[in-house]
């Protein structure tokens, strides 16, 4: 894989209509905005791992104790 991944022509027009939102943010907006979205990462991210989990059959079984 030495080709690095580029983005399409949709995901950079997106990524620029991102930038101009931001830019018409104050500090306190994109603060907030960024606290709001790292968390929307971190929890896409935990998705992501109990799909995998799943699929590959590697979730605990119910626990007796």
């Amino acid at each position: 894989m030495d080709k690095p991944i580029e983005l399409s022509i949709e995901k950079q027009f997106s990524i620029r209509s991102f930038q101009s939102q931001v830019e018409r943010m104050n500090l306190e907006q994109a603060q907030d905005f960024l606290v709001e979205l790292y968390e929307q990462m971190l929890m896409r991210e935990v998705m992501y791992q109990e799909f995998v989990k799943h699929q590959w059959g590697l979730e605990a079984g119910p626990s007796f104790e």
